[in-house]
């Protein structure tokens, strides 16, 4: 099991606006960033990254999470594997 700890310090160091920005064009927009949600199809963007507490939110379809919730959708992994692609991507080591 990853602890509560190891998580918190994945989290922390992930780029969310950089990790999403590889599956959607996001434009600045204040302290957010918004762009068309990956989940759905839209024209108008209505999907939302908060770089400051590392969450994204679209209010076309109510996808929303963190990090972790964002790969586990992207590349169907569960939420142990996708916590293990991060720690590796950000440097951070993760016990078996």
């Amino acid at each position: 099991m990853i602890s509560d700890e190891i998580k918190r310090e994945i989290l922390e160091r992930v780029d969310v606006v950089a990790l999403i920005g590889r599956h959607t064009d996001l434009r600045k927009a204040g302290t957010l960033f918004k762009g068309c949600c990956p989940f759905h199809e839209e024209k108008t963007p209505s999907f939302v990254v908060y770089p400051t507490d590392g969450h994204y939110h679209c209010f076309g379809c109510q996808a929303h999470g963190d990090a972790v919730d964002f790969i586990m959708e992207t590349e169907a992994l569960t939420f142990p594997e996708a916590l293990r692609r991060l720690a590796a991507e950000v440097g951070v080591e993760v016990p078996e």
